[in-house]
This record gives C-alpha cells, structure tokens and sequence, in this order.
C-alpha cells in the first residue's frame, strides 16, 4: 500500500503531506481546492507525463514523494527488482518514490534512494496502482479497449493464449507479405541478383585477404629499399658486434661494456655499488647481444627479389581495382562480398523458393486459424460469466433491472485485411485475433441491447464502470485502486450503493476515492480534506484529516452547503451511522 504521499509546488499545493491507510481514503473539498491536483501527483509519482505548466513558479519546481510498502511475493518481487537497480528498501521493507518536475519541463525520479529513468516508476505503477478517472470512461467506450477488458478478466491462461496467437499471427504475415514482395517484384530482384552475383564473382576471382592491403604496403617498402635497409642493419650490427677491422681505436659495443664490467669488477672489493653497476652493464651486454642477433636474423630475411617485387604490384593493382568499385579498403570489400550474399537469399524468386514460402504461408495460415479459433471460444466463455458478474454488481448500485451483455462477434474478411479460416469460415484476422468485442446494455426489461456508448447515460456508465472495476478486485490485479470521481452524475441510493461497493473493495484492496458525493464520503476509513486558503498574496491548498464532529461538518458541508447547519449536521451524523453500519455486514 502506499503510506504516505507529498505533495510541494504543485497546482494549488504549495506543500501538503498526505497520510493514508490501508482501508478506503476519501479525499474531499470545495470545487477548486485541489482535488485533482492529488490524484496528478500520483500520476506522477509513478511516471505519468510530466506537464510543466502546473508547476508553481515559486519555487521553481514540484516534487512528489511516496512511501510505498508491500507485503507477500508482489513486495518481494519489487524489492528485488529495485535492489538489482542500485536501490535500496528501508529497514522496515518500505521503499521511499520522488519525481522531481522543473518549471522547464525537466524531470528526474529516485527510487530507494537512487536515481533511475522514470519509466522504473512506470514499471512499478503497472504493479502496484490502477487509476480509474471519467476519462477511463471514455476509453471503455471503444472496441479496443472493451476487448482488452474481457481479456484481463479471462485470466492468466488466457493471457499465454493471446501470445501464442499474437507471434504466429506476426510469422504468418512476415511470410504473407515475403511472397507477394518475391512475386511482385521478381523481375527487379532477379536485376538486381544478377548485379550482386557480378560483384561477387569478380571478389571470389581476386579472394581478398583481410587486411591484406596493409601487409602489402608494408612488404613493397621493404623490397624497394631493401639496399638501404641491408647498409643501415649491417652498419648498427658491426657497431655492436664487431664484424668490421676491430682496433683499439674503432672497439664494438660489446668491447666497451665488457671493459666497463671489468674495471668496476676490479674495485668492487672496495666499494660494494660498483659491483651492482657492473652486474647492470652484464645486463646491458646481454641485451646488446640479443639485439646484435635480431640484426643477423632481420638481414638474413632481406629480399631484394625484382620477380616478387613485380608479384606484389600486380596483386595491389587487383585489389585496388576491387576497392574503386566496391568500399574504401580491402575489410569493406569483403564485408560488402557477405552483405551481398546475405542479400542474395534475399532476392532469391526462384519458382522452388516460392514454392516453399507457399507451403509455409499455409501451415503457418493453418496455425493462426486455430488459434484464432481458440481465441474466439475463451472470449465468448469468458464473456457469459463476466456478463453474469457485473449484471450482479448493477443490482447491488440500484439497477436492479438492467443486465450487461458482452458479445464476441466475428469479422467478415475485407479486401484490405487478412484472412483466416476459422472452423471452416473466412474470417478477418488481426493482431489480436479474428473477434470484436462489444458491452452492450440492457437498460430495462424489454428494452433493446444497445452498445454502451448508446444505451448508457452519464450515471448509468459510472455504475457499469465501477461495477467493472469490482470484478476485477476480485480476480486480483493492483493492490491500490483509485477512483477520481466515477461517482459524478449519480445520487440517491445509487450513491449509497456506490459507497458501499467501493468499502467492499476497500476490504481487500487499499482504495484512494476522490469524490464530491457525502454517501460515498460517509465510508471512508480515513477522511481527507483538501482546503483552500486565499489569506495571502497567492492562493494555496493543503489537506488535512478530518475525524469526529469535523467529520460530520465535512459532510454536512457537501449536502448543503452549509458546515455548521444543526440539521445538515444532524443528516451527516445519520450517514455516517448507516455507513458504519453497512461496513459492519
């Protein structure tokens, strides 16, 4: 659940801490006091879009802060996925959230102490929070979004069956659309295959070596300046090694460091450091001497040969010939050779490839045909029994008489979709199978099924709406839940039941409520008011907790307008008993 939240520089808030608990929050106050400034900052707590223009220009920027703790293996599974990013959870299992937003739209986000892209808090909302708004409403109202419904509700297994269907459907197409690309367009593949083969056999003819260029480069200095490599390496072996007339005026290398050694051998007895000179000039002469041998083996490997020489210039004059066609050196030749290839299997239109690609156009055809069928029968079974539960729930929020009816129904294929045969039937098929979804409601006995966005008024949609939300509790989902007034358009005992379905949720799940109605207030576990003070300069809100007769004052407040009415007072104190009441059952 999530303990607690601040808000600083938001909207109206200037800087206001909410404290909640782990039943059903209710969050009330004046039109304009900043109600929805809270159910923002959740929004962007947990990586909702950032909009600098309800930032408060002083100070400058607003900062959201969470504390969240979970229990059982949902709790263990976030922690571990925080701890592997570098957070850390406190020493009671909480986790601490912040998303900081500049008045120039910069964002940044810490979790557990650490800082991480905001789309972590993302991840973590998808888990842990649902927000339910008259905006997601609206969006129930499309296809899209109605099937994706029934599909949540059908359930895990469901949920691995739409995979399926979803990466065969993706190899179908791929090959779908492979053959028609091979077949239209064979006789600019097979031009272009013939270019490609071109180059490539002209490659294989000359079979360039990687990095050859450079090792040829390197041999042609060699063997054009091969006399004056053999003069110097000859020169600097004599001096050395000897090789030459040795006299005592012209001494070698090896000469002068062996008399250095000898002189300072003779005085070590003396002086002790000269022995450790001497045995480093020892050092000297045996690297000199290695050195002298490396000149022997190098002049030996001198090749001054005009016939290889020539061999060379041809072989450069090839390869050169590649690199003006084909890439800037010799490794780009040979990369474009294994691009070309790869690019040929490409092209390839050949009556026997296509032939094949036929083949597995059809078993793969085959296979989303019958999972497409699959697909179409755990909807239509889902959608009896999600029919059946929110019908239920309608009853309970004073509609006793209306029933939601979900219908599965297939498409006819069109000539701008593709097609599937699903038990023996020609269906269009898309990425999510070859079903619509539609809710549809009866809003009365014997009145006509109508779809939703037209058998439904503003009421009535909050009602199927919430009834929805109910369904879903109970086949698990996020562990809060928060509705930002779903309740608008209703009264009555509609307005009671809503209260009251809304404590149910409340008794597994921790439920924030934003809500302008005093029968849904009256079942809150915990009452928070968020009020505006226009005392200063500018205007701000805070929130505070309301209990006892301020509670009552509260509610009061929202059924006439008038906080301190004896009989205002007297009707709030009224809900507040038949809510707790309820809440008891």
């Amino acid at each position: 659940m999530l303990e607690e939240l601040r808000i600083t520089g938001l909207g109206v808030i200037d800087d206001t801490t909410l404290r909640l608990t782990s039943g059903m929050n209710v969050i009330t106050g004046e039109t304009g006091a900043g109600k929805t400034m809270v159910v923002t900052g959740l929004g962007l707590l947990f990586g909702g879009r950032a909009d600098a223009g309800r930032v408060r220009a002083d100070p400058g920027r607003a900062v959201v802060e969470g504390r969240l703790k979970l229990r059982g293996t949902l709790g263990d599974a976030v922690r571990t996925r925080i701890t592997d990013a570098g957070g850390e959870a406190d020493d009671d299992g909480s986790i601490l959230l912040s998303r900081t937003v500049t008045a120039e739209g910069r964002s940044r986000a810490h979790v557990g102490g650490r800082s991480m892209p905001v789309s972590t808090l993302s991840e973590l909302g998808e888990q842990v929070l649902a927000v339910h708004g008259q905006s997601d409403q609206l969006r129930l109202l499309r296809p899209s979004e109605q099937r994706s419904a029934l599909d949540r509700f059908a359930g895990p297994e469901h949920e691995k069956l739409i995979d399926s269907y979803k990466e065969a459907f993706g190899r179908w197409r791929a090959v779908v659309e492979d053959l028609a690309d091979r077949r239209r367009n064979a006789r600019q593949r097979s031009q272009e295959a013939d270019l490609l083969k071109l180059g490539l056999d002209e490659i294989t003819r000359v079979d360039p070596q990687p990095g050859e260029d450079d090792d040829l480069r390197n041999e042609v200095q060699r063997l054009e300046h091969a006399e004056g490599l053999r003069v110097a390496a000859t020169l600097a072996a004599q001096a050395l090694a000897g090789g030459v007339e040795v006299t005592d005026e012209t001494p070698d290398a090896t000469q002068l460091l062996g008399l250095a050694r000898r002189t300072l051998e003779g005085q070590s007895a003396v002086d002790s450091s000269l022995g450790d000179l001497a045995a480093r000039i020892e050092e000297a002469a045996t690297l000199v001497g290695d050195v002298a041998s490396e000149l022997s083996a190098y002049l030996s490997s001198l090749d001054a040969d005009p016939a290889r020489l020539e061999a060379i210039y041809e072989r450069r004059a090839a390869l050169r010939a590649l690199t003006r066609k084909y890439a800037d050196d010799v490794d780009g030749v040979i990369a474009w050779a294994e691009n070309a290839r790869t690019k040929l299997s490409q092209l390839d239109s050949s009556d026997e490839l296509l032939e094949e690609l036929d083949k597995e156009r059809q078993r793969l055809e085959a296979t989303v045909g019958e999972l497409a069928g699959r697909l179409t029968a755990a909807r239509r079974e889902a959608a009896g029994r999600f029919s059946e539960a929110v019908s239920v729930e309608l009853a309970g929020l004073a509609m006793p008489h209306s029933r939601v009816e979900v219908a599965v129904l297939t498409r006819a294929p069109s000539r701008d979709e593709p097609a599937v045969t699903v038990d023996g039937e020609a269906l269009a098929a898309g990425p999510d199978g070859a079903d619509e979804v539609e809710m549809r409601l009866h809003a009365h006995p014997g009145a006509p099924a109508l779809p939703l966005q037209k058998g439904a008024s503003g009421g009535e949609l909050s009602r199927v709406m919430l009834a929805i939300e109910v369904v879903f509790a109970g086949a698990g989902g996020p562990p809060t839940l928060v509705f930002d007034e779903v309740d608008s358009g209703v009264g009555g005992t509609a307005a009671v039941e809503i209260g009251r379905r809304l404590a149910r949720l409340a008794r597994t799940h921790q439920v924030l409520v934003v809500t302008h109605l005093p029968q849904v207030a009256a079942f809150a576990d915990r009452h928070l008011v968020v009020a505006k003070d226009t005392g200063g300069a500018i205007t701000t809100s805070g929130v505070r907790i309301v209990e006892e007769t301020e509670r009552a004052r509260e509610l009061s407040r929202m059924l006439a307008g008038l906080p301190d009415s004896d009989l205002g007072i007297a009707h709030a104190e009224e809900l507040l008993s038949v809510a707790a009441r309820e809440k008891r059952v």
